[in-house]
């Protein structure tokens, strides 16, 4: 087996600062654009940040058609709703407004527009064909209102599965938005498990992507264009997590707090891209993969702050619920980095042994879910023991992310993993 010897490093455009929405206009104009489609979900319809877009595309003179109809953590129905509205309007740009959900949405729209196909045709193997994308999709802007998924950053679009109720996505640099555009005035409103479930996005994100395989452990493509998205680890991936884990260290819990804490907002929008950029290339792990069957089986959890129209675990906390057992995990895989990602959190790591490193990580991961008010465990949201098999049964596909664990997993050790997340403390 020949290893892999190149990374790349590939990353939107980013405009960052507030009132940069107000630049939306000007920006798409100048990437051509006339007609388009602006998505976002039902709750921002009247915000802000919407009325802002819209207004700055018609002074530039370009045509809009509000898509607001975003499903919170979207499956495959609400995406083809998305591609069924963007095919009918034969659009030459997209602006997306809001979360993951409503970048993610934007994305796949475009894609299925631009190079019609079977739904399954661009989906992750084994769920999907895995088919690469044909070339360069239409303009998108990216205006995250949330501080956490990073997707204004990133070439992914993540999904429920219905059939399988298991999360599963599209994987391809072709998906990234053209550019985005990060400002901290939209974040204001949100509410405050929002912000934790988000900012908790962000510290997973990095500790995945500086904790992952590394790049030249890989197995090499047959060909360039078949290296992945999520590559492993590399030297540069490993600066921007290691900066946003320091800035979300220092501002999370602070920005959760005090909504009005202008300078803990500011730096949590600015951590979620940071991060997305280096997760954009090294990739996530165990904690991600976990996260989409914990997602996807919900029955009956509904968290506050979030539409009550039907069950969900937001996205970030069905990461973190997983996250100290798979921390503790991996660590053996890549102790170093473990102590390196637990003293950029701020934890004692002096006369730590390399043993000592999954533990310490978990611990200071716990605190943190502690201080953010997140249910406690897997129980807490509804889910027994009699469930392991079915969760275990949605992680197993996930070979995007769970492959690019430092120590592989097996079906066994997910079933001891999701067990040791019934209840975390």
């Amino acid at each position: 087996m020949a290893l892999e010897t190149v990374f790349s490093m590939d990353a939107s455009s980013i405009k960052f600062g507030r009132g940069a929405t107000r630049e939306v206009g000007s920006d798409m104009k100048d990437l051509g654009a006339r007609r388009v489609m602006v998505v976002t979900d039902p709750n921002l319809t009247s915000s802000e940040p919407v009325a802002v877009t819209l207004d700055a595309l018609k002074e530039e003179g370009i045509e809009t058609a509000l898509f607001d109809r975003v499903r919170i953590e979207p499956n495959d129905v609400s995406f083809k709703e998305a591609i069924a509205f963007a095919a009918e309007g034969d659009f030459d740009g997209y602006v997306a407004i809001g979360g993951g959900s409503t970048m993610d949405t934007a994305k796949v729209a475009n894609l299925y527009t631009t190079y019609p196909a079977e739904f399954l045709d661009y989906v992750n193997a084994p769920i999907g064909k895995a088919k690469p994308v044909p070339g360069q999709l239409k303009p998108l802007i990216a205006i995250p209102t949330t501080a956490g998924t990073g997707s204004e950053t990133t070439g992914v679009a993540i999904f429920d599965y219905s059939e399988m109720h298991a999360k599963t996505g599209i994987a391809h640099r072709a998906l990234r938005p053209r550019l985005g555009i990060v400002d901290p005035e939209n974040t204001r409103t949100l509410p405050r498990m929002a912000v934790a479930c988000t900012a908790l996005d962000v510290f997973s994100h990095a500790i995945e992507s500086l904790t992952a395989l590394p790049f030249e452990k890989r197995e090499a493509p047959e060909n360039p264009r078949m290296r992945p998205a999520y590559q492993g680890a590399n030297p540069i991936s490993n600066i921007w997590a290691a900066q946003a884990l320091e800035i979300g260290s220092k501002y999370m819990v602070r920005a959760m707090d005090d909504p009005d804490d202008d300078e803990a907002r500011t730096n949590m929008i600015l951590a979620s891209t940071i991060a997305g950029v280096g997760f954009g290339s090294a990739g996530v792990t165990l904690p991600h993969g976990m996260s989409y069957p914990i997602s996807g089986l919900v029955r009956d959890y509904r968290p506050e702050g979030y539409p009550q129209d039907h069950a969900l675990v937001p996205h970030g906390m069905a990461v973190i619920l997983g996250a100290p057992a798979a921390f503790r995990f991996m660590a053996p895989g890549n102790p170093e980095m473990f102590l390196k990602a637990a003293r950029l959190m701020g934890a004692d790591t002096r006369g730590a042994a390399t043993d000592d490193a999954g533990e310490i990580v978990a611990q200071a991961v716990i605190e943190v879910m502690k201080k953010a008010q997140i249910p406690n465990g897997l129980r807490a949201v509804g889910y027994t023991p009699e469930d392991v098999d079915a969760l275990v049964e949605g992680v197993l596909p996930q070979h995007r992310v769970t492959k690019l664990s430092p120590r592989p997993a097996k079906a066994e050790d997910f079933r001891q993993l999701f067990l040791d997340s019934m209840t975390i403390w």
